[in-house]
């Protein structure tokens, strides 16, 4: 792991123990023919990742002095959609690979059929953990938090970004164009992370403009960082294949903004995500710290 502060240490080591639990309990195996789904999305879903989404959720939260546990179930349904979206990425109709957080992705574990239908299914645990009572009593909330989901991952937001993604590999696309998609791909999920932890406190849309504009710049600068890490990286410490999209003849920050002024953008993001919570005070230093690792990370 790159550099991170002592108490992001923790909060990421905690997280990680607290998503996995929720996933053990979640996906217990039946014995009966659908054994293999089960075990697929588990293979997926528990073990390895950053688990940045939750953490972002849950970080977001305690600043309104959620109850953690809620905050925990929102964290792992915005995970179910990045895991399902990581196992659909793999398949060999898209990215075609065969590494995923350091073990082999599920349609080279469980084959394709079953990869297909675990990440539909992890994307329809999602919607079912928020429908749920437990996660919060006022069936508003969790309307509101469905709905933030449900665009940040649908057309508008993830899925449509991996769409422009595959295009990229045909056309030659200019830096607000790529900036577009990778806040479409990459920003959206991590944006909604961070709403969801504001809706969560009840906090009216009109008192979120700051940590919108913290998490607009976070994901941009993750996506930079994640560019960097590609060309830069190491595959056995990041737990997955690198120097794919030079590879593929794709337009990145890297590749239209060169390495060092790649480098400086993230970090210009990253600045102006801290300063994007000036209003808060020590009870948003995760959310701080956060930011900084962005640009230290190994994986």
């Amino acid at each position: 792991m790159g550099e991170a502060s002592l108490a992001l240490q923790a909060a990421l080591r905690q997280v990680a123990v607290e998503i996995d639990r929720q996933f053990d309990l979640l996906l217990p195996v039946p014995q009966d023919p659908r054994a293999d789904l089960y075990r697929a999305m588990r293979h997926a879903a528990i073990g390895g990742g950053k688990r940045l989404r939750p953490l972002l959720v849950m970080a977001t939260a305690q600043i309104f002095g959620v109850d953690r546990a809620c905050a925990a179930r929102v964290g792992t349904a915005v995970e179910c959609i990045h895991v399902y979206s990581l196992i659909h990425d793999d398949l060999p109709a898209m990215d075609d690979d065969d590494i995923r957080r350091g073990k082999p992705t599920v349609h080279r574990a469980f084959g394709e059929a079953a990869a297909i239908l675990a990440g539909d299914c992890l994307h329809a645990l999602a919607f079912e953990v928020l429908a749920a009572e437990a996660t919060h009593p006022d069936p508003f909330v969790r309307i509101e938090l469905s709905g933030a989901l449900a665009h940040a991952a649908g057309p508008a937001g993830m899925a449509g970004g991996q769409m422009m993604d595959l295009e990229a590999e045909k056309a030659s696309f200019d830096l607000p164009t790529v900036t577009r998609l990778q806040a479409m791909k990459t920003g959206a999920l991590i944006a909604c992370a961070v709403e969801s932890g504001a809706i969560l406190g009840r906090i009216p849309p009109e008192g979120r403009t700051g940590l919108r504009g913290y998490a607009r710049d976070l994901g941009l600068a993750f996506q930079i960082a994640d560019d960097i890490l590609d060309a830069e990286g190491d595959e056995e410490a990041a737990g997955k294949k690198l120097r794919k999209d030079a590879g593929r003849g794709k337009e990145t920050f890297l590749s239209l903004l060169g390495l060092d002024r790649a480098r400086e953008q993230a970090r210009l993001l990253v600045r102006q995500a801290v300063e994007h919570l000036h209003a808060f005070g020590s009870e948003a230093d995760l959310l701080r710290d956060i930011a900084r690792y962005v640009m230290e990370r190994d994986r």
